[in-house]
């Protein structure tokens, strides 16, 4: 009994505590990093926000929810984004501590809808409402200068075949209000007693959902394949590194030499270390050896220019003659990798980091590109790019039928960025019902057909290889194809509705017959009470 009652005491002043509740709010917050590659832990997704939502709920006043929030927000983008120390050093604390406070308000939303003991309509509610608020965070933080859409729940799921089916119909955006929604109602299952039935069938109409979109949702029919080979020439370091990795692609490209079933080469990010029009040789030597597999390349060059002002990445195609005239340069960039927003005032950055001394340029328009004489329709990619669903929704609506992403994380190489990466392929596969290839310089290199799932066998970060994969190819629409971000803009009505009631409830509190009138003022100032 005295074990019991000592126990109780400790939480008590755990959560009483304001020094040790916010070192709690912080732990808790980076717990979802677990779902996520490389531990891939994909069923604690569901599990992993509740302790933080309980925390929150037991928050005695919003202005301590809010704090609990902003706290598990520093803990959660510390957790996804760890890798990104060695480079950033100590500017990822403040990074952490600006996108930490987007979760603030979702910590008000969680107390809201939570806290005490809800009503069943609350309750209810909740199950909406909550992952709408975490929703909108998510699509806050996509924006490409607060480092984009990388960590977000539904990604967690890349390997869950029934959930790359929701995928498909609404979007990764689907799949993370589904996580969170069981997270919630797993927050209701252990923390009110009364609300155990309300809670156990939020968790039934989620598992049914899912189940439903995977038996409703047009599964991806063949229409064909396409047989690609990803040359992966490993870490090459050092002086003319640019050089020896541009040779080590040469040699494992010749190794595909006499399968003359290869339709398309593809090389990873920066494979290419200098402008093709400046340096003819490279360009020729490329050409070399596209006319020895008998299949065009795809190379990403990463230098200035010579026809305009700049350095860019650019994804370029080459065949038997030459260059093709095919050119895609990336459009979205890495913030502080690829260039310094604010340079003016953030460029400091570049002293205790390994920041981009100058910034990159940017591409203006996606592009389509045509391989081989069967005219497959290629919709390129740059490393970061993959991680925005926008960008391969649109490539497909322009008619590509492959997708292809050139990446490098070589900086990253012994971190979970690698798999953490490649993974997003397979949410952009099944979102847009079109395979998608992987190439990287270092690993992770994957390949997913049509529904998402994975073709062959991935590189890994230890290999330094040439691999032959047989895509499949399809031609359907998905719903996500067809309708967009319709769980978003669902998300978004649920909150205006929340506002409006409760901006309602508010108005007829204030007008209800009872209510204490506010002492009024006199013109001096001293407070006249009503009967008085």
């Amino acid at each position: 009994m005295r074990i019991a009652v000592g126990r109780r005491g400790a939480a008590a002043r755990l959560v009483t505590s304001p020094w040790w509740r916010g070192a709690a709010a912080v732990v808790v917050g980076a717990l979802p990093a677990l779902a996520f590659p490389a531990p891939s832990l994909w069923w604690w997704a569901y599990l992993a926000l509740v302790p933080w939502m309980l925390l929150i709920r037991t928050a005695p006043t919003g202005r301590r929810a809010a704090l609990d929030g902003w706290l598990g927000g520093i803990g959660f983008t510390l957790a996804v984004h760890h890798w990104l120390t060695p480079s950033l050093h100590v500017f990822i604390l403040l990074l952490a501590a600006l996108l930490g406070l987007l979760w603030a308000p979702w910590g008000l939303l969680v107390r809201l809808m939570l806290a005490g003991t809800p009503s069943r309509a609350r309750a209810a509610a909740a199950l909406a409402v909550v992952p709408s608020g975490w929703l909108m965070i998510e699509l806050v933080r996509s924006w490409e200068g607060l480092g984009g859409p990388w960590g977000l729940m539904g990604a967690s799921q890349w390997q869950v075949p029934p959930s790359l089916r929701v995928a498909s119909l609404g979007g990764v955006w689907l799949v993370s209000l589904l996580v969170v929604a069981v997270n919630t109602a797993v927050t209701l299952l252990v923390s009110v007693r009364t609300l155990r039935a309300t809670a156990v069938a939020g968790v039934v109409v989620c598992a049914v959902a899912v189940g439903a979109a995977a038996w409703w949702a047009p599964a991806p029919q063949p229409t064909g394949q396409v047989r690609v080979a990803v040359v992966q020439p490993g870490v090459i370091n050092g002086v003319g590194g640019a050089e020896r990795r541009f040779a080590r692609g040469e040699e494992l490209t010749r190794e595909l030499a006499g399968r003359d079933d290869v339709d398309l080469v593809v090389w990873g990010e920066s494979s290419v270390g200098a402008d093709l029009t400046a340096r003819p040789a490279y360009a020729d030597r490329l050409s070399a050896l596209s006319r020895q597999v008998g299949a065009e390349v795809l190379v990403n060059v990463d230098a200035r220019r010579a026809d305009r002002p700049g350095i860019y990445k650019s994804s370029v195609l080459v065949g038997p003659e030459g260059t093709t005239g095919d050119r895609y340069d990336k459009m979205r960039l890495v913030p502080f990798g690829e260039y310094v927003p604010f340079r003016s005032a953030l460029g400091w950055a570049t002293s205790v980091g390994k920041a981009a001394t100058e910034d990159r340029r940017r591409g203006d328009r996606p592009v389509v590109m045509t391989v081989g004489e069967q005219g497959l329709r290629l919709g390129p990619l740059v490393c970061f790019e993959t991680a925005f669903p926008d960008m391969s929704r649109h490539l497909v609506r322009a008619g590509a039928q492959l997708l292809v992403a050139q990446s490098a994380t070589s900086t990253f190489q012994d971190s979970w960025a690698p798999g953490q990466h490649a993974s997003l392929a397979a949410l952009r596969a099944a979102e847009t019902g079109r395979p998608m290839v992987h190439a990287t310089l270092t690993g992770v290199s994957a390949v997913y057909g049509p529904d998402g799932g994975r073709v062959g066998a991935p590189l890994g970060t230890d290999r330094s290889a040439a691999a032959v994969y047989d895509v499949p190819l399809a031609g359907a629409t998905t719903p996500y194809i067809r309708f967009g971000d319709w769980a978003v803009y669902g998300a978004v009505a649920v909150l205006v509705a929340l506002c409006a009631v409760e901006g309602g409830r508010a108005v007829r509190r204030r007008t209800a017959p009872g209510t204490p009138v506010p002492p009024a003022r006199t013109a001096r100032g001293s407070r006249v009470r009503p009967g008085r």
